[in-house]
């Protein structure tokens, strides 16, 4: 197998670490209304490909479910999952 030549590694700015705030679109909860929105969560775990989100809002699957323990997984690379827009207040 070849490799592919290239002139700098490829950059992921979507790395995530244990503990980072982010947003994920998700259906959840909002004011009694189930939406798909941007939701903040926080990283709670992280593998080669995937992340797993905890949010303080339930959250629903998209067929429906509510998830239990509201930790949702997304792959690295995912257009659903950003690092925050607005900023925190500390």
């Amino acid at each position: 197998m070849s490799s592919v030549p290239f002139s700098a590694p490829p950059s992921n700015d979507k790395e995530f670490e244990i503990g980072d705030h982010v947003e994920v679109l998700c259906d959840h909860d909002f004011e009694d209304d189930r939406v798909r929105d941007w939701l903040d969560g926080v990283v709670v775990k992280r593998g080669h490909k995937k992340v797993a989100i905890q949010f303080h809002k339930n959250v629903y699957l998209t067929d429906g479910w509510m998830v239990p323990d509201r930790v949702l997984w997304c792959a690295l690379g995912s257009q659903n999952i950003r690092r925050p827009k607005k900023k925190r207040r500390t």
